[in-house]
């Protein structure tokens, strides 16, 4: 005779009401034994038994195997189990995540910070002896979060002359001189204006009037006279490092104080692993640490793939602990941008995935040489209906907003997530045509509206109806 199972509560929460659904489900089939059930599903007679017990939510995979080994549909179950993990993977009010998924770390986040102090202690002293510096690194290297999550709490703890009077971050967008202007004036008093600009490949990427990016070159390369008050740090993707030549000045300041991002050691990969997860009073299964380094070692661009597969870990964490089982489930380092991108796309409703495809390429600055890049939008660019399906995607963090501009969260979604990889292989030459487009309508503007900047013939057709995409 089996040992008689324990009761489980079907109000005391998701994976007590998943193992109590699935009990009666053997009931009703007549209570077969669990090691036929095993064998029928190809699973131990434990994990059968165990998925009914209430004390973890099973994997889907046995979900499915229990319901088959019953003769039960394994959609419907696999539906039921969704719901379950989702409850499960619910935050609690006011439960401050350790990881950051596809974001960027924020000045706030510097407790979360592991793993880079070698080379903050380099980039800290390259600043301090130049005025003018610049910070390289692949997409998905980490460039942004060193700046605001560790250059600027470090230059916030300085004292005296050395404390900046003020901070300030941004991106250059398509017209920076005329955007930014008024941030790169010192402010009058104590310490120096520290003006970090993020994103700077933007600057090619974007702005395509070579007198209005030579303006905003100026104003930040005077901060190289002793006497500007100023002081500036740039963050650029590697593969634009040839770009920054095309001008002198800016080609001799880069040359002379510049940092190089590379991937991080097995021992600083294990302190970005642990040392969020022990700031919050979680603890790492040792064969999860091991698995995640040996995946992204030497991996220059892995970091937000790392960053999110350790958010959707935790979302699934078993208590106190973050499991390699848990880890297993969100697809890992190379899957889980995929997974849940995958999953946030399932959900939206058939009439309103042209709009989720049209919200996603307008973000996207397809590359003339270099790789594909993400480009701001305004919120008034993605076009009407936009909002429901934008507010899932912000829920998800794939995309985020900042007032009324809307970006991708991150540039590994666009080699990460297979579906968006192809929207944008189909629609190159359309993004290309709607970005000619865009900026000649400025430049129309700009000129008065003459009507002899106007498109006509085949660049007109061209614009309307391009060769492919």
């Amino acid at each position: 005779m089996g040992r008689r199972e324990k009761p489980v509560d079907p109000d005391a929460g998701a994976v007590q009401r998943l193992a109590h659904e699935l009990r009666l489900l053997r009931e009703k089939a007549g209570k077969p034994p669990y090691r036929e059930m095993a064998a029928r599903a190809g699973y131990s007679i434990t994990a059968m038994s165990q998925a009914a017990a209430g004390d973890q939510l099973p994997s889907l995979a046995v979900v499915r195997a229990y319901a088959e080994a019953l003769d039960a549909d394994p959609d419907e179950w696999e539906r039921r189990w969704r719901e379950a993990d989702a409850e499960v993977r619910a935050p609690v009010p006011d439960e401050k995540p350790p990881y950051r998924g596809l974001a960027r770390f924020e000045p706030d986040d510097s407790e979360l910070f592991f793993g880079r102090e070698t080379l903050l202690a380099d980039l800290v002293e390259l600043v301090r002896e130049h005025r003018f510096a610049a910070v390289f690194g692949p997409s998905g290297s980490g460039k942004s979060s060193l700046l605001r999550a560790g250059l600027i709490p470090r230059l916030r703890q300085a004292a005296g002359e050395e404390r900046p009077a003020v901070i300030r971050v941004l991106a250059p967008g398509e017209l920076p001189a005329r955007t930014h202007a008024q941030a790169l004036v010192p402010r009058d008093g104590e310490g120096e204006t520290w003006v970090i600009v993020d994103q700077f490949e933007e600057l090619f990427t974007l702005c395509h009037d070579r007198a209005e990016r030579d303006r905003f070159l100026d104003l930040l390369l005077a901060a190289r006279r002793p006497e500007s008050g100023l002081r500036v740090v740039v963050a650029v993707r590697g593969d634009f490092y040839g770009h920054c030549s095309a001008h002198r000045e800016l080609a001799t300041a880069v040359s002379r104080a510049n940092l190089l991002v590379g991937p991080m050691s097995r021992d600083e990969l294990r302190e970005a692993i642990t040392g969020p997860a022990a700031s919050a009073g979680l603890n790492v299964e040792r064969t999860l640490t091991a698995r995640i380094i040996d995946e992204v070692v030497d991996q220059p661009g892995a970091l937000p793939m790392l960053s999110h597969a350790l958010l959707e870990t935790w979302r699934r964490r078993r208590g106190r602990l973050l499991t390699l089982a848990a880890y297993n489930e969100t697809g890992g380092v190379r899957g889980a941008i995929a997974a849940t991108a995958e999953e946030v796309y399932r959900r939206i409703p058939a009439e309103q995935s042209r709009i989720a495809r049209r919200i996603l390429l307008r973000l996207i600055a397809p590359g003339d040489g270099t790789a594909d890049t993400r480009r701001p939008a305004s919120r008034s660019e993605l076009g009407s209906g936009a909002q429901d399906v934008l507010d899932r995607l912000v829920a998800a963090r794939l995309v985020t907003l900042d007032g009324d501009t809307v970006e991708l969260s991150h540039e590994a979604l666009i080699t990460g997530w297979p579906r968006l990889a192809g929207w944008i292989e189909e629609s190159r030459e359309r993004l290309r045509a709607q970005r000619r487009l865009g900026e000649a309508a400025r430049g129309w503007e700009e000129l008065a509206r003459d009507p002899g900047a106007l498109y006509r013939g085949a660049r007109l057709a061209e614009s309307v109806c391009p060769t492919s995409g």
